[in-house]
């Protein structure tokens, strides 16, 4: 178990001590469980009441919330204490390694290439002509098809699926169930027989991102799928063949966004959204979860569409007024024309 002083804290911190700079830190903890030897933080002031409250051992807080610290608690003072609380998390993770060493079952062709202290699971095969760089993690049940490049210190979970040539850069998390580099959705209809198109692109994933469970991305039909560098993205997302997604842009669960979109860099994508095909996305665009997205996004904002959950009953009404508005357009279309009427005659009178 990693522990640390808070005056190591506070220096990789940059931040202001205020306490006992011997105090040993050994985890993180919300501000209500925390107790010894644990660190919290305050990022957001409608939980400042718990802040008087906390037995944390100390507590990552603004310099606007110092005269709320409860007495007893020792405190660093940071710009952001929510980014404070990430790098601190990072230095007191305990998540396991995807895999230790080469497990005696896995399947390595003797034509792949593997770097230094890289690490395959029980089950794992990789395939012919496999570049693995160092500090790789490939976890149990993996499968890496063939000329996948795969960058250092990048980790793969259980039951990952690379296909053959998709590249990953440097020290991406890959979560278990994702499948990259399937075929994209690509067929020609003759005479109502659906004819595939072999899809021949690849995919090329960034270096820092991070990638959630059982999320898909296909591979491109002549050129590549990209997804850029610090590029987020959560669980169960749909990403289409030749998608381009820029440097640390983020999509939320469930997502899923159609052929040859280009989504720009710094968007923030909320859960359930759905993007047309054959559309620019420009940098900075956010877009509220359940919308759905039909034309391009050219300038920056904030975009919804989602329609909020009401009650049964309510939404019945609602539902029964909208098939009435074609009836409603064309009887406020009649009238504005009877207006019009009359007051080119009101006028000609004068």
């Amino acid at each position: 178990m990693s522990e640390y002083l808070l005056s190591d804290l506070a220096e990789r911190l940059d931040a202001q001590l205020i306490g006992d700079a011997a105090c040993r830190i050994v985890a993180i903890a919300t501000l209500e469980s925390a107790g010894a030897g644990q660190l919290s933080f305050l990022s957001n002031s409608k939980y400042r009441k718990f802040l008087a409250e906390t037995s944390a051992a100390a507590v990552l807080i603004s310099a606007d919330d110092v005269p709320f610290v409860a007495p007893g608690v020792n405190a660093l003072v940071v710009k952001d204490p929510y980014v404070a609380f990430a790098r601190v998390a990072q230095l007191l993770d305990t998540t396991p390694a995807a895999a230790n060493g080469i497990h005696p079952t896995a399947i390595i062709d003797s034509s792949a290439t593997l770097g230094a202290n890289v690490s395959v699971g029980a089950g794992a095969v990789v395939s012919a002509g496999v570049r693995v760089a160092d500090n790789v993690q490939i976890g149990a049940g993996c499968f890496i098809g063939e000329q996948a490049e795969i960058g250092s210190a990048t980790k793969l979970w259980a039951n990952v699926t690379v296909y053959h040539r998709v590249r990953i850069g440097q020290r991406c998390i890959v979560h278990s169930g994702a499948v990259l580099g399937a075929d994209g959705f690509g067929f020609a209809n003759e005479r109502g027989n659906w004819l595939k198109i072999p899809q021949t692109g690849t995919v090329r994933i960034g270096d820092d991102c991070e990638i959630g469970a059982n999320t898909t991305i296909d591979r491109g039909a002549i050129e590549d799928t990209q997804i850029g560098n610090n590029v987020i993205i959560d669980n169960q997302c749909q990403i289409a063949h030749n998608v381009h997604i820029g440097d640390h842009t983020a999509m939320a669960g469930c997502t899923v966004v159609a052929g040859s979109t280009k989504i720009g860099r710094y968007c923030i994508i909320g859960g359930a959204v759905v993007i047309n095909g054959h559309i620019d996305i420009c940098d900075g665009a956010q877009i509220s979860g359940m919308a759905m997205v039909m034309k391009p996004i050219t300038e920056k904002g904030v975009y919804s569409s989602g329609i909020p959950a009401t009650s049964n009953l309510e939404w019945r009404k609602n539902t029964a007024k909208l098939r009435q508005i074609e009836q409603l357009y064309q009887r406020v279309k009649q009238l504005e024309n009877q207006l019009s009427m009359l007051t080119k005659s009101t006028d000609a009178e004068h």
